[in-house]
């Protein structure tokens, strides 16, 4: 029986990052033919040299390429030249250190300052997006600059992926653009594309929300089973090991390219034993209550997508028809006025 394939999200420092690493881990890794989404929060030596580590134990490392905080951290419609910069420097990093990657993550999400201020000032955080709403030239640049860099990528040789919210789904079925161009989300045309379904960020209900898109997505992102950063606006609690067995059955059930956040949060609650001995076939109960109230979600918000970016059509055709009920009810006023003189 074939069994998903599983990478590991890892945002630590690089100090951290190196303790986390031991030879215990770095087995249990191997031993679960499982890869590395490692976050590059620097380009230091000691970084490098636990890539080398890795590359020499056989682990499969992806580059999720990070920038500072004051940045923005996640990259998004805003800073692109400094994603784009951020890459360049990356590549010569990698060279000097003779580092070796299995592909290059990009990591699409909103302003970390903005969520931060959405937690301490959400007046001010609503008049900014506000703003937002009908520059569709800043949505065009970005995803310009990103193509760009995502084919300066693809010719270095490394496979492109993207972490993304589910929500980008939606926003292409309906063909809006009302969530990037207020998010600063950015649709981007790469070779893998995982869908964070955290379950433990909206408990209850995050269940119902992997169960949905799970079908629809080629890379399932779970979690989180704790680490990475807190910016105060929801459920930080992690993924308990029945929670997070119960997000495994069910994403493999849709996909065999599963990611989890974090490897750090696993090594802590000493999870990579329990996966190790997983029985990933194990029955499994459906959530279809919490499902389908998702779906109905989904449903309102793709409803609301398609009428804002289709705003402008149903604004003419409401026009055109008055025009054609006023035009008919003055012929029809004429019609029976001569009716009536004959």
């Amino acid at each position: 029986m074939t069994f998903p394939h599983l990478t590991f999200f890892s945002e630590l420092e690089s100090e951290p990052l190196d303790q986390l690493l031991t030879q215990e881990v770095l087995e249990g890794l191997a031993e679960l033919h499982a890869g590395i989404s490692l976050g590059i929060l620097d380009l230091s030596p000691r970084r490098a040299e636990v890539v080398r580590r890795l590359n020499q134990a056989g682990i499969p490392v992806t580059a999720w390429l990070l920038l500072p905080k004051d940045q923005g951290y996640w990259f998004n419609l805003d800073n692109a030249p400094q994603a784009t910069a951020r890459y360049t420097e990356f590549k010569a990093w990698t060279v000097e250190n003779h580092l070796h990657w299995a592909g290059v993550g990009l990591d699409i999400e909103p302003d970390i300052r903005e969520l931060e201020l959405w937690a301490k000032d959400r007046r001010k955080l609503i008049s900014i997006l506000l703003r937002r709403l009908f520059n569709f030239k800043r949505l065009r640049t970005a995803r310009s600059a990103y193509t760009r860099m995502i084919s300066e990528i693809h010719t270095d040789g490394y496979r492109v992926d993207s972490y993304q919210f589910p929500v980008i789904a939606d926003e292409r079925l309906t063909g809006s653009s009302l969530l990037q161009r207020l998010a600063g989300l950015v649709d981007l045309p790469v070779d893998r594309e995982v869908w964070m379904l955290y379950t433990s960020f909206l408990r209850p209900s995050g269940v119902g929300l992997l169960c949905s898109y799970g079908p629809e997505a080629q890379a399932i992102g779970l979690g989180s089973t704790g680490g990475g950063v807190d910016v105060g606006i929801m459920d930080a609690r992690p993924l308990e090991w029945e929670e997070l067995a119960r997000d495994l059955r069910l994403a493999w059930y849709y996909n065999d390219q599963i990611y989890v956040f974090s490897l750090e949060g696993c090594v802590r609650q000493g999870f990579l034993p329990l996966l190790r001995s997983f029985q990933w076939d194990a029955p499994i109960l459906m959530p279809d209550s919490v499902t389908q109230r998702v779906k109905a979600w989904r449903e309102t918000l793709q409803t609301t997508l398609w009428v804002g970016a289709h705003i402008l059509h149903l604004l003419v055709a409401a026009a055109g028809l008055f025009l054609v009920i006023v035009g008919l009810r003055r012929w029809f006023k004429r019609a029976r006025l001569e009716s009536i003189k004959g």
